[in-house]
């Protein structure tokens, strides 16, 4: 506190910050703009008199400031369009949007994106004013000539463009990617898409001095760098550079970015401070060999940083190691620095009046959270590892490793849900190599290609050795498969707990290493009339507690007893989560993205294609801390069950594979079987079985494929037929889930049960009220081919569920089903209405939560 006090600037931005966090999780809507106002010139007015009890009034005002001004810049954060016509008029409808294209275009495969600065809608014969609001565009090409015609277009383009304006979709999943929250907190409300360049009229902008020219300035020069960084660098490593150099991210291998993400190397591909003492260093170096004065040099250096913000992205942390230089020279050139952590707080708090939502922004948290750790930390765990280590470069390495991970853990893990053991080797070991050889070498490389590309080549080439050396480390470190960690998002408390530990840790290392000299038993008095602190066991105690806090965000439902059934709402396909009492984890299917492709299709691929597994279902799987899978169970192998599955496969480990014990023809499937061969995964084939024990309140039951015990693959283009039908018996509860049978198959299972009456442990009581089964997964997504009456006859279910994507254009679920269903009375869950469907298993019994509809 007396460190706060010292420094005004420090403390004041921490009591904004409370401000903001306050008014993130409750609301006051009577504090605003005005508000804020009137409590900022009362503290003044307080602080000029000098009044009693001041600096605790002072300090409340400015939380109370901030709140006000936080929630004024989020209660302006709304779309133009009247609210009426918002929900009856204009969501998914035909409009006509005029505007000026705001950022620059990205042609990928057979989709262009952008935003535009819309002037107003025009729906019908009324056209409603937007003011410039900023509307998310998805332009669907149809020709491989019409991607030229769209890369011409350029930021600031007049623009007249016909399509369905659609409000953008919230989280459908618990824990989920929220991309409603997320545009809104880029100030965009709607999504628009169309078809065909044929449906836009482009008007290029006049050539005159603004902010837009000058950013459409930058854009171009950003994409003839990256041209020429395709010229000089080899064509798979070529994206990894740009990333580096210019903040390009389009054209980094999804796996290679993964790989990196894995091992907490993501840093070194995002533009940060890191990069910007690079950029400096070498412009210093030659400025000094040019015999440039001091004064002379560092007034450029501060003249260029701008430009190389906006050259690079403009990214929050490079903002914010953009600007702390500034700051830096400018007092430097002045003889005026004197406390870098003043600077780094003015910084923040410049960067949080301009836009409140960058404290919610990821790359903002960990900048900022990592450079304050290593302002404060560094220098004391430097002294406290003095007498282990004592060469001060190995001292200095191990220091910074140590303070920029413990600080970053928490921040990583609740955004990333995921921890590498080897990720301090990884750092300790290629950090210096990139930051101190391949970034200047690929400086340097992009400067001489821009005069003369072979000589740009060659250096090119020589970094090229350099990278294949560093990406053959991360390939041998990410295989190794053990020593990856994956965490469930931590809350708020379990983060605040972590750091006050972390603290405390350091304060009783640090006592203890200003005791240890002495002869007497290490004690610190506290007061004269009470006992003595014993520092060893003190720090015993706050080690055990810190073990102990990680075991606990580890094993965050270490201590739940209850089933949990998760039907995850992965669109038009099926992934189904199974968290037994005991902690077993099943999958069921995997969803997958649908792709229609014909002959000469080949234009429309896209670099990074949204995929179901990778993009959705894994991050899910990891935010609910599945740290492994005990049974993936594959009930056949379309697209929309299997696809997803290779990335889990590939990041989740998996105990045991149960599938149909036939084979698709088709490159995806023989992907994910040999990746599930490579890892040494058991493969089951699915034949009528008695009850396989999960554990000793979770049993399952084949009923379906009927057929031998034989090792034998048969090839099988048409699946639904072959689905795997089982029975799940959990806590006494029965779940009966059936991939997409038809009716073929369900008459084939009941005359198996008919003729042996034996095989099912079920019993149903003499009146005949007691179900049979508790829920019953609808077959192939509420599709007419299945779900027969005999079917729900015979099971009598309680309750149904139907995974089925929204709006999708196969009709499902059919009308005839859906009236079977409510004739027998079932209560039916529909994904397409409800978004995810958790059913928790009680003592009391089963209990529904529901993503979009309640409790």
């Amino acid at each position: 506190m007396d460190m706060l006090l010292k420094r005004p600037v420090v403390l004041g931005c921490c009591l904004w910050i409370t401000g903001y966090a306050l008014a993130l999780y409750s609301e006051l809507r009577w504090l605003n703009f005005t508000t804020s106002a009137l409590m900022l010139g009362a503290l003044i007015v307080i602080s000029a008199l000098r009044l009693p009890f001041r600096q605790p009034l002072c300090a409340l005002l400015l939380v109370g400031a901030a709140y006000g001004y936080y929630q004024g810049a989020d209660q302006r954060n709304v779309t133009m369009l009247p609210l009426a016509q918002q929900q009856q008029s204009l969501d998914g409808s035909e409009v006509t949007l005029l505007g000026r294209i705001g950022s620059p275009v990205t042609v990928d495969g057979d989709r262009a994106s952008f935003t535009v600065e819309a002037a107003s809608v025009r729906f019908q014969d009324t056209a409603f004013p937007l003011g410039g609001e900023s509307v998310q565009v998805s332009l669907r090409l149809l020709e491989q000539a019409q991607q030229g015609v769209a890369s011409g277009w350029r930021r600031g383009d007049a623009l007249t463009l016909a399509g369905t304006l659609r409000s953008p979709s919230p989280a459908r999943n618990f824990g989920g990617f929220d991309y409603r929250r997320y545009l809104r907190l880029h100030h965009t409300h709607w999504l628009f898409s169309a078809k065909g360049v044929d449906q836009a009229q482009v008007e290029p902008a006049a050539a005159r001095i603004s902010v837009v020219q000058l950013l459409r300035w930058n854009d171009e020069l950003r994409g003839n760098l990256s041209r020429r960084m395709d010229m000089i660098f080899p064509a798979p490593q070529a994206g990894f550079m740009k990333s580096m150099l210019i903040g390009l991210t389009d054209d980094l291998d999804p796996e290679r970015f993964q790989q990196f993400s894995e091992l907490g190397l993501t840093h070194i591909l995002a533009i940060s401070g890191l990069n910007i003492a690079v950029f400096l260093g070498v412009c210093i170096w030659l400025m000094r060999r040019m015999k440039l004065t001091q004064e002379t040099y560092l007034l450029i250096c501060i003249g260029l940083l701008p430009f190389f913000i906006l050259l690079t992205g403009a990214s929050p942390s490079v903002i914010r190691a953009g600007l702390m230089s500034i700051v830096v020279l400018l007092a430097a050139r002045k003889g005026l620095i004197k406390d870098i952590l003043h600077i780094m707080a003015l910084v923040a708090w410049i960067m949080l009046l301009w836009n409140p939502y960058f404290l919610l922004d990821v790359s903002f948290q960990l900048s900022f959270l990592v450079t304050l750790g290593l302002i404060l930390g560094v220098q004391r765990i430097n002294e406290l590892l003095q007498p282990w280590l004592p060469s001060s470069l190995i001292r200095n390495s191990a220091s910074i490793t140590l303070v920029s991970q413990l600080v970053s853990f928490p921040a990583s893990i609740y955004y990333f849900n995921q921890f590498s053991l080897l990720s301090w080797l990884a750092n300790a070991i290629l950090v210096p190599v990139i930051s101190m050889v391949v970034f200047p070498a690929g400086l340097l490389a992009l400067v001489v290609g821009l005069v003369y590309v072979p000589a740009g080549q060659a250096i090119g080439w020589l970094i090229s050795w350099l990278n294949e050396l560093i990406f053959w480390c991360t390939d041998k470190l990410q295989q190794l498969h053990g020593f990856k960690l994956i965490w469930a998002t931590p809350s708020l408390a379990w983060i605040a707990f972590y750091y006050v530990l972390l603290v405390w840790i350091y304060w009783l290392w640090w006592r203890l290493s200003q005791t240890s000299s002495t002869m007497y038993p290490i004690m610190l008095e506290v007061t004269p009339n009470r006992r003595r602190m014993n520092l060893p066991l003190w720090l015993g105690a706050a080690l055990f507690s810190f073990l102990a806090l990680l075991v606990m965000g580890y094993y965050p439902e270490r201590f739940s007893h209850t089933g949990l059934v998760q039907f995850i709402d992965v669109g038009q396909g099926d992934a189904i989560l199974i968290r037994t009492p005991n902690g077993k984890h099943i999958l069921i299917d995997g969803g997958g993205t649908l792709t229609f492709r014909k002959p000469g299709d080949g234009w429309k691929a896209r670099k990074d294609p949204y995929e179901v597994g990778a993009k959705l279902l894994v991050p899910l799987l990891k935010k609910r801390g599945v740290h492994q899978l005990d049974l993936v169970v594959l009930t056949h192998e379309d697209a929309d069950h299997s696809g997803g599955l290779q990335a889990v496969a590939s990041q989740i480990p998996v105990k045991q594979f149960l599938f149909n014990g036939t084979f698709k023809p088709g490159a995806q499937t023989a992907k994910l079987f040999e990746t599930l061969l490579t890892r040494d995964v058991p493969l089951m084939p699915a034949h009528v079985s008695h009850w396989i024990q999960i554990d000793p309140q979770t049993r399952l039951q084949v009923l379906y494929p009927v057929g031998s015990n034989e090792q034998r693959l048969e090839i099988v283009k048409e699946q639904n037929a072959q689905s795997v039908v089982f029975l799940l018996e959990m806590q006494g509860t029965r779940w009966l889930f059936t991939g997409d049978m038809e009716m073929e198959s369900e008459a084939k299972v009941l005359a198996q049960l008919r003729d042996h009456p034996d095989l099912l442990d079920l019993n149903v009581s003499s009146s005949g009220s007691r179900p049979m089964i508790d829920v019953l997964k609808i077959a192939h997504h509420g599709s007419k081919t299945s779900t027969t009456q005999e079917w729900l006859d015979y099971w009598n279910p309680s309750w149904a569920v139907i995974s089925v994507g929204a709006m999708n254009t196969y009709g499902h679920p059919a009308p005839a089903v859906l009236e079977r269903l409510l004739n027998e009375g079932m209560v039916v869950f529909r994904t397409d209405q409800m978004g995810e469907i958790q059913v928790e298993v009680r003592p009391e019994g089963l209990f529904s939560r529901l993503k979009l509809s309640g409790s």
